[in-house]
């Protein structure tokens, strides 16, 4: 007996969703706890170098399972035909007609939903997860000020980085505006939302700032040739963690940041020294009261 466990993301134009991905897991691990061998399909999309439904030859499979999502179309079909001679079982899955052939073509349908059935729970609560480090991103537009500046060279090289990096990433952007649900429209929320994060990678003075004065540790990328405002806002908060675009570029393939010094400062915002110098130093008012000096106001 041998299995070939699929759902929506082994197909090439499929989706592969985070409960989709887990529910396919707890059917491993089940058939792993019961001693019985499978293989998992993935799309070459989502998993490159992974198995496909193209490389899994039918006949080495006895059985196969189709793990979550709703079972229509005509993907599924074709995921009959391809496997015939294979026992078909669909688990954890949504029937929306019982006559439909993707639903009529599996041996077995055992639904978390289905017409006329009680509810049952969804297979992507069963498996366990670790916990990741939640990282903020915070970028800053092209500002064309900066001549030397290289934001999209560097964002690209930094983003390239940052997304093979094991973690969990959330945009977040310092723009306000009430007419973009996906924007705050206070400072409190944009604020409220950092100091639930682990760390903020950022190339924007105020994700620096308002990172450290949460106290949550920042790895900044000053994109100006030489350093610009970012650079010198973590000099005034004598923060260590921050990399500088070179002030002359290295030639059109050379890159603009050095990955060993990105990971370095990564490990250093995450351990408990990093995390226990956010903010190294508390703000200093003293320019505020510099300006009542200006204006004559005390």
């Amino acid at each position: 007996m041998r299995v070939l466990v699929t759902g929506w993301p082994s197909f090439l134009h499929g989706e592969a969703t985070a409960g989709d991905v887990l529910a396919m897991e707890a059917v491993r691990h089940g058939l792993a706890e019961a001693g019985v061998g499978c293989d998992l399909a993935w799309s070459p999309v989502f998993r490159p170098g992974g198995l496909d439904l193209g490389r899994a030859d039918p006949g080495r499979y006895t059985h196969l399972v189709f793990a979550c999502g709703p079972l229509h179309g005509r993907q599924i079909e074709d995921l009959h035909r391809r496997y015939a001679r294979c026992t078909r079982v669909a688990v954890g899955v949504s029937v929306i007609d019982p006559d439909d052939p993707a639903v009529t073509g599996f041996d077995a349908v055992l639904a978390r939903d289905a017409p006329a059935e009680a509810p049952r729970h969804d297979l992507a609560a069963l498996p366990a997860t670790p916990s990741v480090p939640v990282a903020g991103v915070v970028l800053a537009p092209g500002q064309a000020e900066y001549g030397a500046r290289r934001d999209g060279r560097a964002e690209e090289e930094l983003t390239d980085w940052l997304g093979a990096r094991e973690c969990a990433r959330v945009p977040l952007d310092t723009r306000l505006d009430p007419r973009d649900w996906r924007l705050c429209t206070t400072a409190a929320e944009l604020e409220s939302a950092l100091r639930r994060l682990d760390l903020v990678v950022t190339t924007r003075l105020h994700g620096l700032v308002l990172a450290l004065k949460n106290g949550v540790p920042a790895l900044a990328v000053d994109p100006v040739g030489g350093g610009a405002k970012v650079a010198a806002q973590a000099r005034a908060w004598s923060w260590p963690a921050v990399v500088t675009v070179p002030e002359r570029a290295p030639g059109r393939d050379g890159p603009l940041l050095d990955e060993r010094e990105l990971d370095r400062w990564w490990e250093w915002c995450l351990s408990p020294e990093g995390a226990g110098r956010a903010p190294a130093l508390p703000a200093d008012g003293a320019m505020i009261g510099e300006l009542m000096d200006v204006l004559g106001a005390r």
